[in-house]
């Protein structure tokens, strides 16, 4: 009989497996039919994923520098946006079209979003609501939201790690006393934060905070002090395992001009709360169109905490409430503090705490609702008796949802921005315009030339390399007549390692058609070369004599990536020996 208890268990989990898996399909749908949603972080993607593709291509296992960007003069791209998705993308390419590349993607994130949600539902309610949970999760407005208008992948992982950081964090605290209880749990947490780091910085602050808010509720529920201890050495070792990346971030920041990322008036915290309008009488279409956004957000964000807490009001008049209080109550939580943190109120948090404005828009926040949101809205809704007609209502509605999605949040893409237009961009050799962030602190990137050779050479170092006018970006022609001598870069180099060689026919500079960047080790005729002028447009003028030059410049681990990479093996080889040592006690309690 208790065999075939267990079996038909086991079939309800397969079938909540499948329903989570249908669901996501369901949800890719649009992109699967109309194709790619060239959101607002699109081509930022696409672009980063051809880039590493070729950087593996030629055996560079963890690129950093992305070649493309700024028109071919290329940018630490990889320095600073975290490898996990970009690197997932850049696996897919070698398997998928890339057409076909995103949908594929946004299934697999969304998937395990779903699944996620139902393991943790599944700590407290039935297979039949917890499935229903994971639906929820992946049809909530914002998950959508964030697929279809803002092609935030990275992102769009916050669906995973969140709900298995809840998971992890709210696990029962008193199995018993101890510091060896304390650790019970933390190697999984450790890799559950390292993968939110790794997947998108925003997420990794956010996931931090949470993670901190959530032990201190249930410390206080449960009168323990486990659930700190445990969340304290999950995050400390979690962003050492990360620390191969973050090192390198946070200290190269003062290469670059960051605060790019924080300065656009879109981008700014104090534009971002609810519902706010600031185009005026005389708009600018930039925040126009930030405005047209915000105000769609603010709507599924009043949507989905209004549901939740709705959900939570239901549950608890029903008395219906999933697991015990300390279980519940941090999660119910949730939706009221982020709600505080997207009104102006909250203005003074963001400004003390640390990172905090670093997120851009406070609505980034919703990833973390989605997970009570899904919980406590199927745990209101479900019932046994009627439980097909409710399947049946939900499957309309997230048949609405994804039909939504296509409609309303799909964004159509121009003709260059489409993936066979970046393609032909790319065979050409056009390259693509760059992110400002990562750009060094002095230039500006809409000075760079477009067409430029590989180097030319100039009697002067500042010298204008293109024309344009007015906001156009320059051109290069060899007839302009601002470079004395043409050289191209040699085959065989790949993106960090270029090299330049040929004959000067005067002295002067040499003009690469590649962006400065402190982690370059910059030669000519093998003498190492330093002091180099700062051009305006960024590109790196290399001093030459007359005759003969050899430049080669080639990419070198500085001190603090040597760094990361230690501090993530050390951890890597502590969280290793937590591994072994849970498994030996629990083979001790088992025997």
């Amino acid at each position: 009989m208790a065999q075939l208890v267990a079996s038909a268990e086991g079939g309800r989990e397969w079938a909540g497996r499948a329903v989570v898996l249908a669901a996501a399909v369901l949800a890719t749908t649009p992109l699967m039919v109309r194709g790619v949603s060239c959101g607002n972080d699109f081509d930022f993607h696409l672009v980063s994923w051809i880039d590493a593709l070729q950087s593996w291509r030629h055996g560079i296992l963890y690129p950093h520098w992305a070649p493309n960007p700024n028109f071919n003069a290329g940018e630490p791209r990889f320095v600073f946006y975290p490898p996990l998705v970009w690197m997932l993308g850049a696996a897919m390419g070698t398997m998928l079209p890339w057409a076909a590349v995103p949908a594929v993607l946004v299934f697999m994130l969304l998937a395990c979003s779903g699944l996620a949600t139902r393991a943790l539902a599944r700590r407290a309610l039935e297979e039949g609501p917890a499935a229903l949970a994971g639906c929820l999760a992946i049809f909530s407005g914002y998950a959508l939201f964030t697929v279809y208008e803002r092609s935030a992948y990275a992102e769009l992982a916050g669906g995973i790690w969140i709900p298995l950081l809840l998971l992890l964090v709210l696990r029962d605290a008193t199995e018993g006393p101890g510091w060896r209880r304390a650790l019970n749990g933390v190697p999984a947490l450790a890799l559950v934060m390292a993968g939110a780091w790794l997947s998108n910085m925003p997420l990794g602050v956010m996931a931090s905070y949470l993670l901190a808010a959530a032990a201190l509720a249930g410390a206080v529920f449960e009168r323990s002090w486990v659930p700190v201890a445990r969340a304290a050495a999950g995050l400390i070792l979690g962003i050492a395992l990360a620390a191969v990346y973050l090192v390198p971030a946070v200290m190269e920041q003062r290469w670059v001009d960051v605060s790019q990322a924080l300065n656009d008036p879109g981008e700014r915290i104090e534009n971002g709360f609810l519902f706010g309008h600031h185009a005026g009488t005389n708009p600018d279409p930039d925040v126009v169109l930030h405005d047209e956004e915000l105000d769609r957000v603010s709507w599924i964000a009043v949507a989905t905490i209004g549901a939740a807490v709705a959900g939570v009001v239901v549950c608890r008049r029903r008395r219906r409430l999933p697991g015990t209080r300390s279980w519940w109550m941090p999660l119910a939580l949730i939706p009221v503090g982020v709600l505080v943190l997207l009104l102006p109120v909250s203005l003074p948090l963001w400004n003390v705490l640390p990172k905090m404005r670093f997120l851009q828009f406070p609505w980034r926040w919703l990833v973390v609702v989605e997970v009570p949101f899904a919980i406590f809205v199927a745990q209101a809704v479900w019932t046994r008796t009627w439980r097909w007609a409710m399947a049946a209502g939900c499957a309309v509605a997230c048949v609405g949802m994804a039909v939504l999605a296509g409609g309303v949040f799909f964004t159509p893409c121009y003709v260059e921005d489409s993936v066979p237009g970046m393609l032909a961009a790319y065979r050409a050799g056009a390259g693509f315009e760059g992110a400002d962030e990562y750009s060094p602190e002095y230039a500006d990137s809409s000075l760079i030339a477009t067409g430029l050779p590989g180097a030319c050479l100039v009697t002067d170092p500042q010298v204008k390399l293109g024309e344009g006018a007015g906001d156009q970006q320059p051109q290069w022609s060899p007839g302009q007549g601002s470079c004395v001598q043409a050289f191209g870069f040699e085959a065989g180099g790949n993106a960090e390692h270029w090299r330049v060689r040929g004959a000067a026919a005067r002295a002067g500079w040499l003009v690469l058609r590649l962006r400065a960047y402190p982690a370059w080790r910059v030669r000519l005729n093998e003498d190492a070369v330093s002091n180099l002028p700062r051009r305006e447009d960024g590109l790196i003028a290399v001093p030459v004599t007359p005759g003969p030059v050899d430049v080669k410049v080639d990419w070198t681990a500085t001190p603090d990536a040597w760094a990361g990479r230690g501090i993530s093996l050390l951890a890597l080889a502590f969280v290793t020996g937590l591994c072994v040592f849970e498994r030996k006690r629990s083979g001790a309690h088992l025997s």
